[in-house]
């Protein structure tokens, strides 16, 4: 069987440490230390974590050693974000999470794992970036939160 290549964006990491979210982010980190799942990371998300708190950087930093793909900021990449953008998909200023989905996407990653339940995680903007994916002859992408996806914590519930 495949293992899932799963993209994670910066909410996840960061609910490592969020009451709300930690079980399942935590477990979607021992779903990728058990190699039950592969991590797909960015040069995004590495940029977007500079800022952050250095126990979220750490968990960057262990999945860095898991040998992940890295996927480069390409022009296909911001072309797609781009496209998501003229389609009103998310507001211009949240330019970056439109980008999280089209790197993932460009890349055929088989799952975006997201907290973003209001630009991301949500019915009817999954739908929109599939349209817009399906019409610039990428496949679809599936997007949900580590709740969904986490095997781990999911067997302890």
């Amino acid at each position: 069987m495949k293992i899932p290549r799963v993209y994670p964006d910066t909410s996840v990491l960061g609910g490592c440490f969020d009451r709300e979210f930690e079980i399942w982010s935590r477990a979607l980190m021992e779903d990728y230390r058990a190699g039950r799942i592969l991590p797909v990371l960015s040069e995004l998300l590495e940029a977007e974590l500079v800022e952050a708190p250095g126990r979220v950087r750490a968990i960057f930093t262990e999945l860095i050693s898991l040998s992940p793909e890295i996927l480069p900021i390409t022009t296909e990449a911001l072309d797609l974000a781009e496209h998501y953008a003229s389609r009103g998909i998310v507001s211009a200023r949240f330019r970056n999470d439109m980008l999280h989905i089209a790197l993932a996407t460009v890349a055929d990653s088989d799952i975006v794992v997201s907290w973003n339940f209001r630009h991301i995680v949500r019915f009817d903007k999954i739908q929109a970036f599939n349209a817009v994916n399906m019409e610039s002859g990428y496949k679809a992408v599936a997007i949900h939160s580590p709740r969904e996806v986490a095997t781990y914590a999911s067997e302890t519930e």
